[in-house]
């Protein structure tokens, strides 16, 4: 993150957020959160006050903004006062919401076999292919290197994700094999001075970076068209149906708890409410009754006059 030209606040701010280890993406929203703080106050945000904080929140609830979104815009907020500012006074002002729950959007196992079917390219099946066959997260998919491929154990290595975690993944020889035909045609022209090891599977178009998620999202839709997929879906529900569909072949829910790398059982159990087929085949406690089926009433005759 660049330190030019910036007030001695911003600066004290990015040196906390280093000293942390937050991520460039956690340290760009805590940012824009905070320039919009100032931009609520029309002054700098070290001489707010806890009324301050009171009317910028009522301000973001007016405008309509989207719970997450308003959460996560107070979350730069927080930080700003309770690390860089030490003013826990204004921090005990701060409110989050609790999130709406909702469940993962997924597509069928037929509609990702089409998806993958109208790839428009080779580069793109593969990408699409790592998204659903080993549950990788878009940030994930782009930054694999030649040195996260285990062929003789047939894993992916994902290294420093969310979280800055580690995990294996599976790599399947139809993987592998796409994987193989894409490394004889796929760019070279930043790879000179790269130990073979420390390439990019997939460079994108400045020297040293890889493909940027955007392209990724841009080439899923385009096969998502294609493929006649009517949902409103987007790249991440590649990772969704992994799971759901893993736990719909009867997959241990712990192992695709590995496989996604959740900190939580809770946040892999989400999907035992979209797994569509174990909830037709669950039996109804009616149906476990054995019930005897109504008989339809015969018609009484009337009985004879007195």
């Amino acid at each position: 993150m660049s330190t030019e030209v910036v007030s001695p606040l911003r600066q004290r701010m990015i040196e906390d957020m280093n000293a942390r280890k937050l991520g460039a993406h956690s340290q760009r929203s805590h940012i824009y959160s905070c320039k919009r703080f100032a931009a609520f106050l029309k002054r700098a945000p070290d001489t707010a006050t806890s009324d301050d904080i009171r009317r910028f929140q009522l301000h973001l609830a007016e405008t309509g903004m989207s719970i997450c979104n308003r959460n996560r815009i107070m979350t730069g907020v927080k930080f700003l006062f309770r690390v860089t500012l030490r003013r826990l006074d204004l921090v005990a002002e701060i409110y989050h919401l609790r999130e709406p729950q909702k469940i993962p959007l997924v597509m069928s196992p037929d509609e990702t076999k089409r998806l993958l079917a109208v790839a428009s390219s080779l580069k793109a099946r593969i990408l699409l292919g790592l998204g659903y066959g080993c549950g990788l997260r878009a940030s994930e998919v782009v930054r694999l290197k030649v040195k996260h491929i285990d062929s003789a154990q047939k894993i992916i290595r994902i290294e420093q994700s969310k979280g800055r975690k580690d995990r294996n993944v599976m790599l399947s020889a139809d993987t592998l094999d796409l994987l193989r035909q894409w490394w004889k045609v796929r760019p070279t022209r930043w790879d000179a001075g790269v130990p073979p090891e420390e390439r990019w599977l997939f460079p994108g178009r400045k020297p040293g970076k890889p493909m940027t998620t955007r392209q990724l999202s841009r080439l899923f839709h385009e096969a998502a068209d294609a493929a006649g997929i009517k949902k409103s879906v987007t790249l991440h529900a590649l990772r969704h149906s992994f799971a759901t569909h893993l736990l719909e072949r009867g997959t241990d829910i712990r192992v695709i708890q590995a496989l996604l790398g959740h900190d939580k059982l809770d946040t892999t159990a989400r999907y035992t409410r979209v797994a569509t087929g174990m909830i037709a085949r669950i039996e109804s406690p009616l149906d476990l009754l054995s019930l005897p089926r109504n008989k339809p009433r015969k018609n009484r005759k009337a009985p004879p006059p007195a």
